[in-house]
């Protein structure tokens, strides 16, 4: 069966997510920008049809570190996107830390940060973002809520890849948080297939993209360890850090269930991981 093409440009095409998009769609036989960090100056001078733009561009590393660098990514840049480029659709990916002092996890939830808390920053510079990309008078501008995203080549300064790091670097892992704390992680691979789907025939603005139930640290120790036999422990009063499971049912509802199981697919993903860190050359194939 023929496949209608559509033209894709993605934002931050040289990072993890960005990555995985450009593969994913290429693979359907989509048109493809690529637009990295350098040449994303060129894009927002051309001023050309972008087609559906998918805004991969973000600071992964501890936005308190670099506070103005992540208001740029998160706001500033949207605020140009916006302005400055034409698209048949504009998707910002945020994230579902937005939610950490939520009483619920729906993507209609009232949240709440405190500005002078610096572990909230992150959160703030999303939630502007997306507060740009929902007052946008076009119903195509969207935004997609993810939660922990894993897979080959996941950046080290995420909390599973720094876990991995460890264990293939010294054969042990430490666990910074207490073992009854639990995360939402999600697939790559389930990303890369419903962001463009949300992207070009979301009928909503506002989207949860994540497994829908929450993982254990203590799981993800007893299954490293059986796997690897890596050595796995809990750092003393490492403290105990839970949150809500995410609500994914308006996405569940339109698009089909992520499929997500961490702990199924850690195998495949040690696997995959080792015969990256021996041979550069096989990445794209884990892609």
């Amino acid at each position: 069966m023929a496949v209608d093409r559509q033209a894709f440009t993605i934002l931050g095409a040289s990072g993890f997510l960005g990555r995985a998009l450009v593969a994913w769609l290429e693979s359907r036989d989509q048109l493809v920008h690529a637009v990295t960090r350098a040449s994303l100056p060129a894009l927002l001078a051309a001023r050309r049809p972008a087609g559906h733009i998918i805004d991969c561009v973000g600071i992964s590393v501890d936005s308190r570190a670099c506070p103005v660098e992540a208001a740029e990514a998160h706001v500033g840049l949207v605020a140009h996107c916006l302005a400055e480029l034409k698209f048949d659709s504009f998707l910002l990916l945020s994230s579902t830390s937005v939610y950490a002092h939520a009483d619920a996890t729906h993507e209609d939830a009232m949240l709440s940060a405190l500005p002078s808390d610096p572990s909230d920053l992150y959160s703030l510079t999303k939630l502007a973002g997306e507060a740009l990309c929902l007052a946008d008078p076009r119903a195509t501008t969207r935004v997609a809520r993810l939660s922990n995203v894993y897979g080959i080549d996941m950046p080290a300064a995420t909390f599973l890849g720094e876990v991995l790091h460890q264990g293939h670097v010294t054969g042990k892992v430490v666990f910074r948080q207490g073992p009854a704390s639990a995360r939402d992680y999600v697939s790559v691979a389930a990303v890369a297939r419903l962001l463009p789907a949300i992207a070009s025939t979301g009928r909503h603005r506002l989207y949860n993209v994540a497994a829908g139930t929450n993982t254990d640290h203590a799981e993800v120790a007893l299954r490293l360890h059986a796997i690897t036999g890596w050595q796995t422990s809990f750092a003393c009063n490492a403290p105990t850090v839970r949150h809500l499971p995410i609500d994914t049912t308006r996405t569940d509802t339109e698009f089909g269930p992520t499929c997500s199981d961490l702990l199924a697919d850690l195998p495949a993903l040690l696997a995959l991981g080792q015969e990256a860190q021996c041979s550069p050359s096989m990445r794209h194939m884990a892609a």
